[in-house]
This record gives structure tokens, C-alpha cells and sequence, in this order.
């Protein structure tokens, strides 16, 4: 039994009824707030059209599950579980912002392979005060929406869940324990006499890196590639989102949107819920 998911900021009821004329469906079930299943949907055609004038959310499902078939939940943490890219922030501080972001969206774009564009950002922050993370974290850290209310209902399922980012421990450790993540992984900033050197310590948390996380945790909790789903919005999310049975392209670029299981460009994080049944 198919179904398709539509979801939105806002959903109107000519734009369902022409979605399930569009698709062939034979039943609209309201699952949420703004959140509608049509059941046994009979073709796809016109539908990603009629959903992006519409400015919606479309998943076709062809096999039912239920969320708790999930073991795990990776995701990663810069313009997807938070609003900002940490980094950008940062050197908005060390007056820097312009260059750092051109830089970040190139990489993002898979334009710049991430080590060389990792390197230049970071060089542009040497000699900051550490201080500069603190800020950044208080003043203008912010969860996506529907973080929270995501997070929550994976918790109540057993559902584990990994930060996995090619950002800072700075950031990640005190969402972890925020949020009662399970696992992060990211990057460790160097600091010398309470500064950035602008390097980081160890391996640097690429996109292989990521993947490597995923699987690893994946073999250890003895979970299938369909048993895990992964989020992310930049190029160095693909490799992680490849290990995933589903993946999700959030707020994404479009070399993430092509290659993802559904792409949420309006919803917010908690649109995961509405995927399948509870």
C-alpha cells in the first residue's frame, strides 16, 4: 500500500485535491499539521512541478513502515540541525564574514575540494580570541525548526542519533548534551594562549570521514543500510547520505537535491515524523 506524503509551511485544500487528481491517489488522511498522506498513489508525474509552485513538500513512500524500523538517525549539524554555519559566524566576528562564505558555499557546492577549503577559512581566523565560539554559541546559535520535537520523538523510540560534522567539537559536544545526542563527531580547533592557530588537531572530518562514521556505527548497532537515515544539505554530506537507506536533503543544494530519497525545502526538521507511521 503506497502512499505520498505532502507537506508544508501551509497546505490548501485545492492544491491536495489536484495532487491526488495529479497522482492517481484514492484517499487523503490528514497524519499532522499541515501534513497529509494520499493513499496508493498510481503515478508520480507532474507531481515535484505541482508541489514546487506550490511551494510543498512531496515523498512518495512505496512501501509502508513504521518509524520505529529506524535505528538510527545521522545528521549533519551546520545549516541543518542549526540555522548558521558556525564558521561563517565566526568570522563575521573577526570581520572576515564575505570571504569565509564564498569559500563555505563553494564548498558546499562541491566546487573546492573541503580539506583546501577547510584550510583557507581557518587561516583567515588565526589569532582570534576563543572567546569569539562563545559568542557564537550564545548569541546566535539556533536549532532548525522542528529540531527539538525530531529529536524528542527518535529519543522515545530508541532511535540512536549522530552529529556528524565537518564543524567544531566547540559546537557539537554542547548540543550533545543539549539535545541528548548519542554520538558526534567533528573537528577540533587548535588553541594556543586562548587563540585560534587556524589549524585543527588530528584527522580532518571530511565527507569520507562522515561516511566512515555512519558505517561504523551502523555495523556496531547491527542495523541494514535500510534501517538507517541520514540528513544533510551540503556536498560534503553525499558520502554519509550514500551509507543511509534514506536520505533527506534539507533546505539543500541542488548537487544534494538530485542524489537524495526526498528533498524538504520548506519543512522543518520534525517533517521526518510524517514520513511513516508512529
Amino acid at each position: 500500500m503506497s502512499y505520498l506524503v505532502i507537506q508544508g509551511l501551509e497546505v490548501e485544500t485545492p492544491d491536495l485535491k489536484e495532487i491526488a487528481k495529479l497522482s492517481g491517489s484514492t484517499r487523503i488522511e490528514g497524519i499532522g499539521n499541515n501534513a497529509f498522506r494520499l493513499h496508493d498513489y498510481k503515478t508520480e508525474d507532474g507531481v515535484a512541478d505541482y508541489c514546487a509552485n506550490a511551494k510543498l513538500d512531496f515523498a512518495f513512500v512505496p512501501q509502508p513502515r513504521k518509524l520505529s524500523d529506524f535505528g538510527l538517525v545521522a545528521m549533519d549539524m551546520d545549516s541543518t540541525l542549526i540555522t548558521i554555519e558556525c564558521i561563517d559566524e565566526i568570522a563575521d566576528i573577526r570581520g572576515v564574514k564575505p570571504q569565509v562564505a564564498a569559500i563555505t558555499a563553494s564548498a558546499m557546492r562541491g566546487e573546492i575540494e573541503y580539506h583546501e577549503s577547510l584550510r583557507r577559512r581557518l587561516a583567515l581566523l588565526e589569532g582570534l580570541d576563543e572567546t569569539a565560539l562563545e559568542r557564537v554559541y550564545d548569541e546566535r546559535l539556533k536549532l532548525s525548526p522542528g529540531a527539538e520535537r525530531m529529536l524528542g520523538r527518535l529519543r522515545s523510540l530508541g532511535i540512536k542519533t549522530l552529529l556528524v560534522s565537518s564543524g567544531f567539537t566547540y559546537f557539537t559536544e554542547r548540543l550533545k548534551e543539549r539535545l541528548s545526542l548519542d554520538y558526534t563527531l567533528s573537528n577540533t580547533l587548535e588553541m594556543k594562549n586562548g587563540k585560534l592557530t587556524g589549524k585543527v588537531l588530528g584527522r580532518i572530518v571530511d565527507a569520507q570521514v562522515k561516511a566512515a562514521k555512519v558505517r561504523e556505527l551502523r555495523d556496531g548497532l547491527r542495523l541494514s543500510r535500510d534501517q538507517v537515515i541520514a540528513i544533510g544539505d551540503g556536498a560534503n554530506d553525499l558520502a554519509m547520505m550514500a551509507e543511509a537507506g534514506i536520505s533527506i536533503a534539507y533546505h539543500a543544494k541542488p548537487v544534494v537535491r538530485e542524489k537524495a530519497s526526498y528533498c524538504f525545502d520548506y519543512v522543518g526538521l520534525d517533517g521526518v515524523l510524517n514520513l511513516y507511521t508512529q
